[in-house]
């Protein structure tokens, strides 16, 4: 689902070397970029209310520029989705 809307990079890859590039674009304009929206949203939300943050997206955000940590967070969130639908059941978050 990720993929078919476009929040993948493109692979590139041959001989056993791994070569992603850039993000794809590929699909549905419109969900892609309410799921970047949102996530920006929760980057900027995270700023005012750090006791919130998910570990996982603090850690991102550590290692990478925040608009690929934004279209990072809108692929996870679309795989969610995704489960979410597939399997016709609620979400439930993992507690650590």
């Amino acid at each position: 689902f990720a993929a078919w809307l476009g929040l993948t990079p493109l692979n590139r890859s041959s001989g056993g070397k791994e070569k992603l590039g850039r993000i794809t674009k590929m699909g549905d304009r419109y969900i892609r970029r309410l799921l970047v929206t949102g996530m920006t949203s929760r980057l900027r939300q995270m700023k005012t209310h750090p006791e919130r943050v998910d570990p996982w997206a603090r850690a991102l955000l550590e290692r990478k520029p925040v608009r690929l940590a934004t279209v990072a967070m809108a692929n996870k969130t679309a795989r969610i989705v995704w489960a979410v639908l597939t399997k016709n059941e609620y979400y439930k978050p993992h507690t650590a």
